[in-house]
Formats: C-alpha cells, structure tokens, sequence
C-alpha cells in the first residue's frame, strides 16, 4: 500500500481477500502469492489480512476449501443433470475455469489439510466422485479410476500437453477420451 494511503475498510474484507488471493494465484501462481501482495490486491494492510487468516497457509486453507465447496456444486449440477460422464466433463470444466483454485486443492503441501473447513467440502466432492458416503471396494477403485482420467486430462490441458489434433475444447476432448467411463458400481 503506498505510504500515506489510508486502507479502505469493508465489513466483507474475508472475500475481498480470497478473491485477491485467487487472482493473484491466477497470475503468479500459488508458490508466487504472499499475504502482502493478496493484502495489497485488496487495499488492506497485511495486519488486516493476517487477522483473518494468520499466514499463507490460512489464507490457501482457505481457497482449497472454497475450490471444494465450488467443485462440489459443480459435480453436483452435472450429476443432476446428467451422466456419469458430465460429471468428469464438469470436472474438467472446473479445473479451466477455476484454475488458481484448482492448483491450491490438489497441493496440501501448501495449506492445512486437515482443516475442518477442507475436510468437509473435500467430502462432499469424494462423495459426487465415488456416488457415496460409503463406497465398496469395487465402488472406490472405479471411482478412483474415473477421477484419475478426468484429473490428468485436466491437468495435461492446464499445462499444454494434450495433442493439438485432439482439438481446443476441453469438455469435447474429455467427452472422447473419457468414454470409457463408468459410474462406480456399474461394473
């Protein structure tokens, strides 16, 4: 903040701040962000951020459990809409359109993963991914397997590496590679 500025106060700093470490995140990368540059992102001092989240950690505690919350709907919609196979495309369109939150979640290293707040909405998501609370064996390996397609391609597109005569849609290009799909249980 330049020296002189007064920080501007909102009752909402928490989001304002989570949407500034997304955005950051998006930029930099989450090895990149600091608790500074999301606090100065948001026109706050990093004693104010600090109170909401104490270090980096918290503050990428918090987005993993946000990027939980969010794939869970977005699994969700899909399932209710849809086949087995929307929902590994939905999975897909997450990780592109949600890509800073998706670099946070699949990193524990960088947040603290036993968090309640992550542990939950990591549960709910498991839950749309495994289609139970409980899954058998059988149930579990499928389901793991479908999450591993749908992961990888996500990640193979992040990063530029799928064949370009596979195309430039994400979602088409899961729908091809990933008809193999089954919902657990399905045998």
């Amino acid at each position: 903040m330049p020296a002189g500025a007064r920080p501007y106060h909102h009752g909402n700093l928490q989001p304002a701040l989570l949407a500034a470490a997304v955005e950051a995140i998006g930029q930099l990368g989450p090895a990149g962000v600091s608790l500074r540059e999301v606090a100065r992102r948001a026109g706050v001092t990093h004693a104010a951020a600090a109170y909401h989240f104490g270090d980096k950690a918290g503050l990428l505690t918090a987005v993993a459990a946000e990027g939980y919350r969010l794939l869970g709907e977005s699994l969700r919609a899909a399932q209710s809409g849809g086949s087995f196979l929307d929902v590994g495309v939905a999975y897909v369109r997450f990780a592109v359109d949600h890509r800073a939150y998706f670099e946070v979640m699949y990193r524990p290293e960088l947040y603290r993963s036993g968090d309640p707040g992550v542990l939950e909405a990591r549960a709910v998501a498991a839950r749309l991914l495994y289609g139970s609370d409980d899954p058998t064996p059988a149930e579990l390996a499928e389901g793991v397997a479908a999450w591993s397609l749908v992961h990888g391609l996500a990640t193979l597109w992040l990063n530029g590496n799928i064949p370009e005569r596979l195309g430039d849609d994400p979602e088409q290009i899961t729908r091809v590679v990933a008809t193999r799909l089954r919902p657990p249980g399905s045998g």
